[in-house]
């Protein structure tokens, strides 16, 4: 038996959004590709410290490293979850499409002071404008998939209602437990940039509705 999924994928040729898709992978590969600027190679040591010291003082780069690129990932394997369901485009799309991109953009940044700041006394500030980041990417998602599936008005005739209620009830909890992020900010750098990390991971997870029967 040929899944609703696998139908939508045969029916690709359908689809008006090739070129949004192309772009927008391009855009998230090189936001997640900038990461890794933020490691450095250890240079000039000082006299008796260690390379292996040295590397361990980088912590929170590699910290920042992780937690940005496996969100971004997951933002990633969500926009192609959405672009499953929506085969039509219009210039509102697009619009609201390319606020998503410019969330993402700015990722490369806020890990950038993330990993600059976290033992510093700035670091409570760091963490609410890294986890506002991601609000404002939460709320950008919600609009590009909302206004795409409201009255099924961009999606695949043969949409399955199952997967697209599914990700309208995971998206509504996005920007709330972002700014929970955001919150415990302010008390907690370390819980909240674990709590970001749970967060990629829930919506790395696909629903039971998106699995095959």
């Amino acid at each position: 038996m040929i899944s609703n999924e696998e139908s939508l994928i045969d029916t690709a040729k359908e689809k008006e959004t090739g070129r949004i898709e192309a772009f927008s992978d391009g855009v998230i590969a090189i936001a997640i590709t900038l990461l890794v600027l933020e490691i450095k190679v250890p240079h000039d040591l000082p006299e008796g410290t260690s390379l292996n010291s040295a590397l361990f003082k980088q912590w929170p780069s590699y910290l920042a490293f992780v937690t940005s690129f496996i969100t971004i990932l997951v933002m990633w394997i969500n926009h192609h979850r959405l672009f499953i369901h929506i085969h039509r485009s219009d210039t509102l799309l697009l619009f609201f499409n390319g606020l998503l991109l410019m969330g993402i953009s700015i990722v490369p940044f806020t890990t950038s002071l993330v990993a600059e700041y976290l033992q510093k006394p700035d670091s409570e500030i760091v963490a609410v404008i890294y986890s506002g980041g991601f609000v404002l990417i939460a709320i950008f998602f919600n609009l590009l998939w909302r206004y795409a599936s409201y009255k099924n008005r961009l999606l695949a005739p043969n949409a399955d209602m199952r997967a697209v209620n599914a990700i309208t009830s995971a998206y509504n909890i996005g920007p709330m437990f972002y700014l929970l992020a955001v919150l415990l900010g302010f008390f907690s750098v370390t819980a909240s940039l674990l709590l970001n990390l749970a967060l990629a991971c829930f919506f790395a997870l696909p629903s039971r509705n998106n699995r095959p029967l």
